[in-house]
């Protein structure tokens, strides 16, 4: 499955790749090894990285960002992707967005048209995405697999965005294109530990942490995920099918030795050593392996048989998939089954659909498998079998699995829920406090943030935590964070002064300087700004007196590239709304740094035309 995923790699123009693996590591190790990707003239430099400890994408990632393995934007798949997509195009947007966005978006995902029900699509990860049309900017990710009503946040209503889409005909790829921070983001929250998990946080928490993530749909190619037997079925299928062109069976992209299979009409496929006996019939898409050996009187169709495999007579294998060195004998039928290496199934056993022969496993003979259900366990019209411990000896292990497969149920004191819910007297009557607006309870949290910060020496990261983290709990929105933070910073150095005496330029340039990173922090798209200085605007116009030192407070503002020039010129020449708001527009000072703004880019430019 792996040579299929990193020849894919190969063909997108990945020069150096990093497997990571826990379980069957060895075999897995060993494989690579000898495979051509560990050959001195592979385009494809891999490196194999094992450890026990990794227990999901989230541990490896957090590997990843330990020993700072990238520096640059990566490809993120699994080992069991399947795919003959040109990522290309989705590099290119990646890429310009991150140059044009300053490094905002962190993770592209590319996706599939594909309707609803096609049999390539996973029921596991089937997805409905909320996505802005404009800039393919993704707003809500959402798996639909048991959901039979969905629920979309508000948020996405209020997005800003133009237009936006609702798709439910795409095929998730389960291909990424990841820059650096992903790796960080995931050392960042421990509590990430799948793909699913990442893009969640990152949407939830969009307007905190000014990251967003991005999608590439495309039409053409194929691109699927093995991530269960009925995708494996799905995507062999394909695969002999030649949907996934150029990975065909007779490709021999692995460079395996001896000459490769033939194909021939109905997508029959055999390979060297291929013993077909007297009245045998492979109907359409088979791929037999080589020096397998096929009795008489056999019909073979839709199934993929592997190397050195005997098979007696008057066998019917129908959507089969048959491993390497497996014995079946005659009169057997199999039907939507696997059956794994070294497996002998004897005469005149039959597997029905969705049976799986583990290694070395024999059964038979004359036995259908599965059994017919007990009506008495699972009712006239039941399918299925009554699960038993009989293996768990322990009955506190029979009970931790029993909790881990049903969940803890906690069973709360009745009597003490009502002892505290009732009054000692009931003459005693509650008065509620009044309740302080959330916004200003959370912009007098800042302002204490802030101070405790001045006087403590804190780092201004985490001064940014604290903020956060009073966002979420008082439910603040990014827009009212960027107004209350902008207003507590400008009201600061004023309060702070002493005797009435006016602030120096020197006292409040230090101050803003101090808290610049908190700044950076929010104040990160171009929307960012305008609030930001919508907020300057309206301190301003509540405190005239302060308007000597606006200009100067704009002005390192704009030096400690917390405001754009562009922006900063946008919102001057949006116009005033009010007379006030005319009036602050007309100061002497204002006007002045504006001037000296539009004078520094007419001479920037003329630099640029020379």
């Amino acid at each position: 499955m792996i040579d299929y995923t990193l020849e894919f790699l190969t063909s997108t123009g990945v020069q150096e790749t990093f497997v990571f693996c826990c379980w069957m590591s060895h075999k897995i190790k060993e494989h690579l090894l000898k495979s051509k990707w560990c050959c001195p003239t592979s385009p494809n430099t891999v490196h194999i990285i094992t450890s026990d400890l990794y227990r999901s994408l989230g541990d490896v990632l957090r590997d990843v960002d330990a020993k700072n393995l990238v520096r640059y934007d990566f490809v993120l798949v699994y080992g069991d992707v399947v795919s003959n997509i040109d990522v290309t195009q989705a590099l290119q947007e990646h890429k310009h967005r991150r140059k044009v966005e300053k490094n905002i978006s962190v993770m592209t995902m590319i996706f599939k048209e594909s309707s609803p029900g096609h049999k390539s699509r996973c029921e596991e990860d089937d997805i409905i995405v909320a996505m802005d049309t404009k800039s393919q900017r993704v707003l809500h990710y959402q798996k639909t697999l048991g959901l039979k009503k969905l629920q979309f946040p508000m948020n996405i209503f209020h997005s800003g965005s133009e237009e936006f889409e609702i798709r439910h005909d795409l095929l998730d790829c389960h291909i990424s294109i990841c820059s650096p921070q992903v790796a960080e983001l995931f050392t960042d929250n421990f509590d990430y530990q799948t793909r699913n998990d990442f893009v969640r946080g990152m949407l939830v928490n969009e307007e905190i942490l000014g990251n967003q993530i991005h999608m590439h749909v495309t039409c053409d190619g194929y691109g699927v995920r093995v991530s269960n037997l009925r995708m494996y079925a799905a995507v062999s299928s394909d695969l002999v099918r030649r949907w996934v062109y150029p990975l065909t069976p007779e490709a021999n992209f692995t460079d395996r030795r001896g000459p490769p299979c033939t194909h021939s009409r109905h997508n029959v496929y055999r390979a060297p050593g291929v013993g077909l006996g007297h009245g045998s019939h492979m109907v359409e898409n088979v791929l037999i392996g080589c020096g397998t050996s096929v009795g008489a009187d056999c019909l073979i169709s839709n199934s993929v048989i592997g190397s050195n495999c005997t098979i007696g007579d008057n066998v019917t294998l129908d959507c089969a998939y048959v491993w390497d060195n497996v014995t079946i004998a005659s009169n057997v039928s199999v039907s939507q089954s696997v059956v794994c290496d070294r497996a002998e199934i004897k005469e005149g056993v039959r597997l029905d659909k969705q049976c799986v022969l583990a290694y070395d496993v024999v059964i038979g003979p004359n036995i259908s498998l599965p059994d017919v259900f007990n009506p008495a366990e699972v009712g006239a019209e039941g399918r299925g079998f009554v699960w038993r411990s009989s293996s768990l000896n322990d009955d506190e292990e029979e009970e931790e699995l029993s909790q881990s497969l049903w969940g803890l149920v906690l069973n709360p004191d009745p009597e003490s829920d009502s002892e505290a819910s009732e009054p000692d007297d009931p003459d005693d009557l509650v008065i509620p406090s009044p309740e302080m607006d959330d916004v200003k309870v959370f912009e007098l949290e800042v302002l204490g943030t802030l101070q405790r910060g001045l006087e403590e020496n804190i780092g201004c990261d985490n001064l940014v935590l604290e903020i956060n983290s009073l966002k979420y709990a008082y439910n603040i929105t990014l827009k009212e964070v960027m107004q209350m933070l902008t207003r507590v910073v400008l009201e600061f150095p004023f309060q702070q002064q002493q005797g009435g005496a006016p602030l120096s330029a020197a006292q409040y340039s230090a101050l803003l300087k101090r808290w610049a990173p908190v700044f950076k922090n929010y104040v990160k798209k171009a929307q960012d700004h305008l609030d930001c200085l919508s907020a300057f605007e309206e301190h301003f116009l509540e405190h005239d007196t302060h308007w000597l030192a606006m200009f100067k407070v704009l002005m390192n503002m704009y030096q400690l590239e917390i405001l754009e020039e562009d922006l900063i010129m946008r919102w001057f020449s949006q116009g005033a709304t009010t007379d006030k708001s005319q009036q602050l527009r007309e100061n002497p000072g204002l006007q002045t740094f504006i001037k000296w703004l539009k004078e520094a880019e007419d001479e920037s430019s003329e630099d640029g035309d020379q």
